[in-house]
């Protein structure tokens, strides 16, 4: 038989799929579980974007669209910018791909040589990193903490920088601890960065969950960026497989030429029902749904640390919270696998977004019922008074 390639041994799996495969074997055998690891919105699919993806399989448009993405939807993107962000970007730049990771893939592979680093945050989220290594390029891993927001900022990406470095990735709202960069910040970024001639990578998936102040885009500061985005956080789209990528406009053949090859195109019955994600009507559920998550992270913000975890920094958005747990353990994952046996309730350990104190860490995803998160809390402070 063949080897397995090294590129493709470098890829490391994500650790909570073992605590899921686990949470899912004793849901099995009857034990109720409180799902707080996965990164997944509970709500359903909007109606009128399910109303969509039905009628285009009733008509049979099922065909291929073209690579870039259906015409349509890639000027429903930019409507979207101008409508929510007062920001112009031509729809020639925006590429519809499968997903977040087709966007991520598609931006790194035109960027990335062999052996180039890639600056980002740690902790963060973990398939940046192994998009990176999958292209041979370098990652370059920055410790974030509190005093920085988790956030990396113009002086770490400064310290960090050398001769080598290609690009810089940024996440705002950002995976695992749910914090945004300013606006100062990430404009003092850019600047630099467009100084060294480093590529800038931002993610905005999480772009529409944000509860203390409006949504922004980075599209705003610089059109010489890369902006990766979904449908399926806020517009809970998860199981369509659909984002976009916008892409600098020196940039738009060589990723047409990448989406030919690499996915062809997005599944068309996705792209059909990602029409109707900026409707009107549709629209009005995803902001109750966002006021819902809202109420989920008030309630844990409060809760959590009078179970003995530490909150260093009030996330901004997505939906989850990255809380210090040492004053319970010395080992993260060893208290969610305990936490899971014992009460049955699914955490994510640090260990998965990086190397930065990740012992240290726990991630909760509000993504389950504010009854669900009050019976978690009672299980949890069961598990850790034992």
């Amino acid at each position: 038989m063949a080897a397995i390639s090294k590129r493709a041994q470098a890829i490391q799996p994500f650790h909570v799929m073992k605590l899921l495969a686990r949470a899912k074997a004793l849901e099995a055998k009857g034990k109720h579980i409180i799902h707080l690891e996965v990164g997944e919105p509970d709500f359903n699919t909007p109606q009128p974007v399910l109303d969509a993806g039905i009628a285009a399989i009733k008509d049979v448009r099922m065909h291929y669209t073209p690579p870039m993405g259906l015409v349509a939807l890639r000027e429903a993107i930019a409507q979207f910018y101008r409508d929510r962000f007062q920001v112009t970007i031509s729809s020639e730049r925006i590429i519809v791909t499968p997903g977040a990771s087709g966007a991520l893939l598609l931006a790194l592979a035109a960027i990335i040589e062999p052996g180039q680093s890639v600056l980002m945050a740690d902790p963060g989220y973990p398939c940046n990193r192994n998009f990176v290594s999958l292209l041979e390029g370098r990652n370059q891993l920055i410790k974030v903490d509190a005093t920085t927001q988790f956030q990396l900022n113009k002086a770490l990406v400064e310290q960090h920088w050398d001769n080598n470095t290609t690009a810089l990735l940024l996440a705002s709202p950002s995976n695992p601890t749910g914090t945004n960069i300013s606006e100062k910040s990430l404009a003092d970024i850019i600047q630099f960065a467009e100084q060294k001639q480093m590529a800038v990578l931002v993610d905005e998936i999480y772009q529409g969950l944000v509860y203390d102040s409006a949504a922004t885009t980075a599209l705003s500061l610089s059109n010489d960026i890369f902006i990766i985005n979904s449908f399926s956080k806020y517009f809970s789209m998860t199981g369509w497989r659909i984002g976009w990528l916008v892409v600098p406009e020196a940039f738009i053949s060589v990723a047409d030429n990448l989406a030919q090859n690499i996915f062809l195109a997005a599944p068309t019955a996705a792209q059909y029902a990602a029409l109707a994600a900026f409707k009107p009507d549709t629209i009005k559920i995803l902001e109750q749904r966002r006021n819902e998550f809202k109420l989920r992270r008030d309630y844990l913000l409060e809760a959590l640390p009078k179970l003995g975890f530490k909150i260093p920094v009030k996330p901004d958005g997505a939906f989850y919270i990255y809380a210090n747990c040492e004053n319970l353990t010395d080992n993260s994952f060893e208290f969610a696998e305990q936490c899971l046996e014992q009460v049955g309730v699914a955490i994510t350990p640090g260990i998965d977004f990086g190397n930065n104190s990740a012992e240290k860490y726990i991630r909760f995803a509000y993504t389950t019922s504010l009854n669900n998160l009050k019976e978690a809390v009672t299980r949890l402070e069961r598990f850790i008074a034992t």
